[in-house]
This record gives structure tokens, C-alpha cells and sequence, in this order.
């Protein structure tokens, strides 16, 4: 199965991948690719945006599983911590980061690069703009968390 067939699928480089919602089917291609670890930032409660069991799909692919439930509607500062927390605590590892839709993750990820890694937030948020451009509470969600920008 070729991992570009994923919905919304971007390849940030050799060891960093995102997506929408991948099929059980799909979570095996990524483990057959090489991937540690999958981060869900979706939720769990809605079968059309979700598996009935991702954690056990993922770990009987021999794959770690970190679920952050991250409400669209309601983006968290908490939530967005636990994000860097679950990349940094998977450094070095090749990770597949997902949510529905791949907004939430474009979103993080974004920060991620510029909070965490120092990137420019013109290169850092390129992804998130090839997908989307967020709605106005993630505008805000963005806008307040660039602050922390050393």
C-alpha cells in the first residue's frame, strides 16, 4: 500500500509524517514503512473520524500509541504541551502524527517547529497552509501561542 494513498498525507521529512484518520488497513502500511510511533490528536467517540480500536491496532503493529484528544473547536494550551511532550519524548524515532483531517496536527505541528525547533513561522506553518487556512479560533489558538516565541 503506498502511504501517499492516506488521507492528506504530507511527509515532513525521512523520520515525520502526517495524515487524516488512517484505515487499519493503512496502519499497517505505516508500520511496514518503518514508523515507532503514531500521536492521534482526534477523538475516539466518533466512528467517522475514528477505529474502533487504534490503540490495540497500533500496538499489535508493534508500534507506540499517544492519543492527545484535542477538540477541534477547543484547542488547549494543555493540549498543545502534551503535543511537545509526546515529540520530544519520541525524538529520534520515526513518528506518524494524525488527527481527522490533518488541521489539528498541521496546526501543532506548525508551533511545534517554531517554539520547539526554532524554525521561521513562514516555514514552519508551509504545511498547515498547503491543507487549510484555520478558522478563527485556531488563528487565535496560533496567534496567542506564537508569543511564547523566544
Amino acid at each position: 500500500m503506498n502511504l501517499s494513498s492516506i488521507y492528506n498525507h504530507r511527509a515532513v521529512d525521512h523520520s515525520l509524517a502526517t495524515s487524516g484518520q488512517p484505515t487499519v488497513a493503512q496502519l499497517g502500511a505505516i508500520a511496514e514503512a518503518g514508523f515507532d510511533t503514531v500521536i492521534n490528536l482526534a477523538l475516539h467517540d466518533d466512528p467517522r473520524y475514528s477505529l474502533p480500536d487504534e490503540p490495540g491496532t497500533v500496538a499489535s503493529l508493534g508500534m507506540a500509541y499517544v492519543h492527545i484528544p484535542v477538540q477541534f473547536a477547543t484547542p488547549t494550551r494543555a493540549d498543545l504541551l502534551a503535543f511537545f511532550d509526546a515529540m520530544q519524548a519520541h525524538a529520534g524515532q520515526r513518528v506518524w502524527v494524525h488527527c481527522a483531517a490533518n488541521m489539528r496536527v498541521s496546526a501543532f505541528l506548525g508551533l511545534y517547529r517554531v517554539l520547539r525547533q526554532g524554525a521561521s513561522p513562514e516555514a514552519a506553518f508551509d504545511l498547515m497552509h498547503d491543507l487549510w487556512e484555520p478558522n478563527a479560533v485556531w488563528s487565535a489558538f496560533i496567534a496567542d501561542a506564537l508569543q511564547d516565541r523566544p
